[in-house]
């Protein structure tokens, strides 16, 4: 029988391996706290908002300005991070993160924090962060050797769904007892350790633009590699679905809390670390995963379990069987946009890396901007519950009729491939 070493060197070796990578690793713990940060601000100003209107149109309507700049950063800050050094142009993304979190903190301290303060520096985040990530994709695939390429990608993407665990986990109890001031200030802290995180990174890379080039013919390079490549094309596609109808409950959930579980911030951020508990197993899972066979299987199974896990939630009559759904949930989400994410890289030349992942960041984020949106304003017509059934039953749908084209019924028999540049 193998001991704990034996068994803690095999789970080492098939699902971390890029983290043996010094410069992989640093950006790896950077990317962690921005995303528990960014996390726990959308639990402190969600609940922050609903607590001072009343409101889940003015939860979307923050949500929706914390978003949008996912429709129009993409494409510039692609272009960027194949221009310019990447490690240098995400530092600048934390930094301005950094600060917003801080100012929105010493506003909440002081008392003079307004919703249209709080709008208004939503839109920097979200400028902040739509950059961040294109650029955080495009990085992480310089940081490791080609064979370990997609493990570091899966554990990149991973980040970002695991840290609903830490961010909302730390945030919520700050919430309740000392109120948004110190959920803001936690955000801070975790930005600026972040930023230190970023600068222990000695790799420098950028992409291949041509000299001279112009910023329209460097975006439209991009979309005719992705477009010339069918599971790129297919993938980018099914995530701006998966997004716009099971990812996009931020504002659904604080009135979902209030109304249908009657537990109020509490209940919102629990509901948020249920989340994160299912994705932290979700994206560990994925990462491990090396068969294409497997990885195409599992992506069909996780889109179709992704919506049934929107349904599930939307029966729950309590807290605690809400978040049972939201693991669930969580779970199925994780791997179905880490496998998409991943492949997307690892398929796309390094030249062009910048902008397939602001591609696929342009095809969520923008989708999600505006479903948070149009989800806050529905939610004061219909049940939170409804909106949730009614979106879960329609990804489900997608999902299964995509089994009849032919570049999705490929990838579900023959699986999804991982070699660079194929």
């Amino acid at each position: 029988m193998a001991g704990p070493a034996a068994v803690g060197r095999f789970l080492w070796d098939r699902y971390s391996p890029a983290l043996g990578y010094g410069d992989f690793r640093h950006m790896w713990l950077a990317n962690l706290f921005a995303q528990a940060a960014a996390w726990a601000l959308i639990v402190a100003r969600g609940w922050l908002v609903y607590e001072k209107t009343g409101s889940s149109a003015w939860v979307g309507a923050v949500t929706f300005a914390a978003m949008v700049p996912l429709v129009f950063i993409p494409p510039i800050a692609g272009v960027l991070a194949d221009r310019m050094d990447r490690r240098t142009l995400l530092g600048w993304t934390y930094l301005i993160n950094l600060a917003h979190n801080l100012a929105l903190a010493v506003l909440a301290l002081t008392g003079v924090l307004t919703v249209w303060h709080i709008l208004l520096l939503s839109l920097v985040n979200g400028v902040a962060r739509a950059a961040q990530m294109p650029v955080s994709q495009a990085l992480a695939a310089n940081l490791v050797p080609r064979d370990k390429l997609l493990n570091a990608l899966a554990l990149n993407a991973a980040t970002m769904h695991a840290s609903r665990l830490v961010g909302p986990g730390l945030a919520t109890p700050l919430l309740g007892l000392l109120g948004a001031p110190a959920a803001f200030f936690l955000c801070t802290v975790f930005y600026g350790l972040g930023w230190l995180s970023i600068f222990r990174i000695k790799t420098q890379s950028r992409g291949g633009v041509k000299a001279g080039e112009s910023f329209i013919t460097n975006f439209k390079g991009g979309l005719s590699h992705a477009w010339r490549q069918p599971v790129i094309r297919m993938v980018i596609v099914m995530v701006f679905f998966h997004c716009g109808l099971t990812m996009a409950f931020e504002s659904l959930l604080p009135v979902f809390s209030a109304q249908r579980l009657q537990a109020g911030a509490t209940g919102f951020g629990t509901l948020m670390v249920g989340v994160g508990a299912g994705s932290l197993v979700g994206s560990v899972v994925v990462g491990g995963v090396r068969g294409s066979v497997t990885r195409g299987r599992l992506y069909l199974v996780a889109g179709v379990l992704s919506g049934g896990g929107l349904v599930l939630l939307s029966f729950m009559p309590s807290t605690a069987w809400a978040v049972v759904a939201t693991v669930f949930m969580g779970a199925s989400q994780a791997a179905f946009m880490t496998l998409g994410q991943a492949v997307t890289q690892s398929l796309a030349a390094d030249e062009y890396r910048g902008r397939i992942a602001s591609l696929n960041t342009l095809s969520f984020g923008g989708i999600m901007a505006v479903m948070n949106l149009a989800n806050g304003f529905l939610a004061g017509h219909y049940t939170a519950a409804a909106i949730m059934l009614a979106q879960g039953f329609l990804f489900v749908g997608i999902v299964v009729v995509s089994a009849a084209l032919a570049t999705p019924r490929r990838v579900y028999v023959q699986g999804l491939p991982a070699e660079a540049g194929a």
